[in-house]
């Protein structure tokens, strides 16, 4: 078989070694010839490939990014994209797309199914709201990289008397809120599910204080949102899947605690600090069984599916019980952190 791999939406730790394993599988174990398409979707819209053999992926399995580069396009925002799809892939001869992404890029290439397009996914999003399956590659990276941030708030915290703020990713969602912020021992942690009362956040504070605890750490997803009001945005920009740029919340929280409870409180925003960097062990091990069972599921002839992680096995996962859905926080696991509150 002659297979296309392309990575779409934001890049995420364990990118490369779920390309490695593409490669490495479909040329030992079946004498594939595979294809890198550049830039995710828009590389089969403009026709941007690259080859990829096994020098090509050589060292890669460390490396944070994505060595075939990524981007947020939407064929369907095109005229007549799909259709130019459809062109290209042709001309390159590709009997199948191996497209790793998250909603957005799965949501594509579950409508190009349609168009005659032979794709499998691979589940990818620091995020880890993908439904179907238990973990995305990339989370752990991400949750790990927040965890060690908290680790080391919490001295300088604790130094100068003061309430320190962490915003962390999270559009829709809170699992990286709330897996660093339990394992780094937050004094609260805010969620978009679970719109928060900004005078029960202060609350916490004061509660450590009377402990002579004088100094707090929060932890804030993106999305968070305060009861009654809308997500902090930082850009009215909107992306071709309709996404706006949020970012802010963490500012917004501090100056609200500082005017309400008189501690100095500083900000700190992670961003794409989430994103980069080498993947965690448990990330680089699951992206390799993703692209493992991704490019064996296009020999089974498994199109429209996508490799799962549940409990410990892969397990093949219709992409159309996928796309639209989102996997929400576990609300018992919330609740357990909240133990920890204040």
């Amino acid at each position: 078989m002659k297979v296309g791999v392309l990575s779409g939406g934001g890049d995420a730790p364990g990118i490369n070694a779920v390309i490695r394993a593409i490669v490495r599988r479909g040329i030992q174990t079946y004498n594939d010839e595979i294809v890198g398409i550049k830039d995710g979707w828009r590389g089969l819209l403009e026709g941007c490939f690259m080859p990829l053999d096994l020098n090509a992926v050589a060292g890669i399995l460390p490396r944070g990014g994505s060595i075939l580069g990524t981007s947020r396009t939407n064929p369907f925002k095109r005229e007549k994209g799909p259709e130019q799809i459809m062109e290209n892939a042709a001309k390159a001869g590709l009997d199948a797309v191996i497209a790793i992404g998250g909603d957005d890029t799965l949501s594509v290439a579950h409508k190009m199914a349609d168009y005659g397009l032979k794709c499998v996914g691979v589940p990818k999003t620091i995020d880890n709201d993908l439904v179907g399956t238990d973990y995305t590659f990339g989370f752990h990276t991400a949750v790990s990289i927040a965890t060690e941030a908290l680790d080391r708030l919490h001295s300088t915290a604790e130094a100068h008397n003061r309430v320190i703020v962490l915003e962390v990713m999270g559009r829709y969602t809170g699992h990286i809120a709330l897996y660093a912020g339990l394992a780094g021992g937050a004094d609260a942690i805010l969620i978009p599910e679970k719109p928060f009362d900004i005078e029960e956040v202060c609350e916490h504070i004061r509660s450590r204080q009377r402990r002579g605890r004088n100094f707090s750490l929060i932890v804030v997803a993106e999305g968070a949102k305060p009861k009654g009001g809308k997500e902090i945005v930082y850009s009215e920009r909107i992306d071709e899947f309709g996404h706006i740029s949020l970012g802010g919340v963490g500012y917004y929280l501090a100056k609200e605690i500082e005017q309400r409870t008189g501690i100095e409180t500083r900000v700190v925003v992670l961003g794409h600090l989430q994103r980069g960097g080498s993947p965690t062990a448990f990330d680089r091990i699951l992206a390799t069984r993703y692209g493992v069972a991704a490019i064996d599921y296009a020999h089974e002839g498994k199109f429209g599916y996508m490799p799962a992680l549940q409990g410990n096995r892969i397990v093949p996962v219709p992409l159309k019980d996928v796309v639209g859905k989102r996997k929400t926080v576990d609300l018992e696991l919330y609740n357990i952190a909240t133990t920890f509150f204040g």
